[in-house]
């Protein structure tokens, strides 16, 4: 049986082929779409969830907007990394995929409470609205199966030289979900790096020979040059997707259990994950921590689901309206 999912996220180049990922692969339900600020503002990052819905065919999924600002503190955007609409590359038209009028914390809770199992939610943002959800809605607790989120890193940051970008955006709601005692697995900067989108993966998504498969060569290509500019990369990590990926098949990506807590406080550390894998501290367990990913694998999910819906796209297009 698939497992329901609901992915939170703030699309994004990345979270562009989470969604993908989650949508074309059968081993889970994708439930629901909801967007958060992050990346670039929730206008855009919700503008960005429908754009690539209305690419690939995805028309039977929610898409809800949420929280445009962090609990605490300024809203910072990735437009550094991301461009100037939030995944800049691609050329897209108008959407037809809409999102429903309600808020995304609205929406999650009455998916979770009206679903027959425990769902998973793969929080791929700033955490914003997963901490939201909890704070207001605690009654919501059993019907998480548990959280598989993007973000953090057991070594150093990515906004600043601790802090990984969506922890740094809103720590204090990370440091919500970390304290919840809900299961959680954190697929940081630490493993996510080890999946590089290098030409030989580039070259997969153009033999598809789908306007899909070149739409995620554009943003990968423009995903790229931002790495190279700003950290060096000669190949671009796609973060996002390995969360997906871990709910997929646990095996693509190897974790450890450890205490992971969230600084709040540093003058040079705020938004630092503190991932106790040696167990210096005397602090419970509370997660679980991603070390390491089979890349053939997890590159094998992503290119078989955008080509499902690469071709179920075409078959739309040709049904027509």
């Amino acid at each position: 049986m698939p497992v329901p999912i609901i992915i939170d996220c703030d699309p994004g180049h990345d979270d562009a082929i989470a969604i993908l990922l989650a949508a074309g692969d059968p081993a889970v339900e994708l439930l629901a779409i909801t967007t958060v600020a992050g990346n670039q503002v929730v206008e855009k990052t919700t503008l960005n969830a429908r754009r690539i819905c209305t690419v690939s065919a995805i028309t039977d999924v929610p898409i809800a907007a949420g929280c445009a600002h962090p609990l605490v503190g300024p809203r910072d955007v990735a437009d550094d990394v991301h461009g100037h609409s939030g995944m800049d590359g691609p050329s897209f038209g108008e959407p037809t995929v809409s999102a429903v009028p309600e808020h995304a914390v609205d929406l999650t809770y009455r998916i979770l409470t009206g679903h027959p199992e425990p769902v998973t939610l793969v929080p791929t943002g700033p955490l914003t609205n997963i901490a939201l959800l909890l704070t207001r809605y605690p009654e919501v607790a059993p019907h998480i199966r548990e959280i598989v989120l993007m973000g953090g890193s057991t070594d150093r940051g990515n906004r600043t030289p601790a802090a990984e970008f969506n922890m740094y955006v809103d720590p204090e709601a990370a440091d919500i979900v970390f304290r919840s005692g809900l299961p959680v697995t954190m697929c940081g900067l630490n493993v996510t790096h080890q999946a590089l989108a290098t030409p030989d993966v580039l070259a997969r998504f153009e033999r598809l020979g789908t306007e899909l498969g070149g739409i995620c060569v554009d943003l990968m290509t423009f995903f790229a040059a931002s790495h190279r500019k700003l950290w060096g990369f000669e190949a671009p990590p796609l973060h996002d997707p390995v969360a997906v990926a871990r709910v997929i098949d646990p095996a693509i990506v190897h974790c450890a259990e450890a205490s992971v807590a969230v600084e709040l406080r540093g003058a040079h550390t705020r938004g630092a994950t503190v991932v106790d894998l040696d167990r210096y501290l005397d602090r419970p367990v509370n997660a679980r921590v991603a070390l390491g990913l089979d890349r053939e694998k997890f590159w094998d999910r992503i290119v078989t689901a955008v080509g499902r819906l690469g071709e179920r796209a075409v078959r739309a297009r040709q049904a027509g309206p």
